[in-house]
């Protein structure tokens, strides 16, 4: 179960073009996930990537009990796009 702040994901979908509700079809299919540890953000965060529409994205997220809070969302940058590549193959 997924869940947001709404005016994070309205924020994030005018910035980004990206809703937080399509999040949960990138965790549904190829993704690569990893412990997001570059910060102390006073919880565990871990970072996603996956596709969406043809689109390799990254989810920020943090575990909720049994819930994940979906924190942005976005394009993936080249260097992520590559360890997507390196590890999962081509999208």
């Amino acid at each position: 179960m997924y869940e947001w702040d709404e005016r994070k994901s309205e924020a994030n979908l005018a910035k980004h073009g990206l809703s937080f509700h399509d999040a949960r079809r990138v965790f549904d299919g190829p993704c690569l996930t990893f412990e997001d540890a570059r910060f102390d953000y006073g919880e565990r965060r871990f970072v996603t990537l996956g596709q969406l529409e043809g689109r390799l994205v990254v989810i920020a997220h943090t575990p909720r009990g049994a819930r994940t809070r979906i924190i942005s969302m976005r394009k993936a940058n080249s260097r992520e796009r590559q360890h997507y590549e390196e590890r999962l193959g081509t999208p």
